[in-house]
């Protein structure tokens, strides 16, 4: 099936040719605006849990309502290319709401995780997957790596100048 960008019509495919060939898919999703090491461990780790990992990513325009103006920094076309060159990652997907809790919904995914920055009952979809007996996980924070905080140091050190 290969590392690939997928339209949900294509998605919904794929993962009925998963679950039919008995392979468990992990979903994560988020906005991966700049990737760090803390994203490059947590996809390592969630790729773990199953047979093909799904990272479903905010548009831009769900960015922004998330995080506000100047936000994302990358377009959602640059960021899910990024995601998909990474050997962890299977399948991306861009999706347009601001929360993945509809997508969810129609893949149920047998394994749904999230960063330690997220307690269980705060993840989107948790109710959804675990009716349908897939599993949901908070994976370890990474401390000091996240885009805001490089956003800050970044600013910091543009402001010295």
């Amino acid at each position: 099936m290969g590392r690939v960008i997928l339209e949900r019509g294509e998605l919904l495919r794929v993962r009925a040719e998963l679950r039919a060939a008995g392979r468990r898919l992990v979903f994560t999703n988020g906005c991966f605006d700049i990737l760090h090491v803390g994203h490059a461990r947590y996809l390592a780790a969630a790729r773990a849990l199953g047979d093909a990992l799904l990272v479903a990513v905010n548009s831009d325009r769900s960015v922004r309502a998330l995080k506000g103006k100047g936000r994302p920094l990358m377009n959602e076309g640059e960021r899910a290319e990024l995601l998909a060159a990474l050997s962890a990652v299977d399948f991306v997907t861009v999706f347009d709401e601001d929360s993945p809790r509809k997508l969810i919904a129609e893949l149920l995914p047998d394994v749904l995780v999230k960063g330690g920055d997220y307690a269980l009952e705060e993840i989107h979809g948790r109710e959804e997957v675990e009716a349908a007996g897939g599993r949901v996980l908070a994976l370890p924070f990474v401390e000091g790596a996240s885009t805001t905080g490089i956003i800050e140091r970044v600013k910091a050190v543009i402001s010295d100048e």
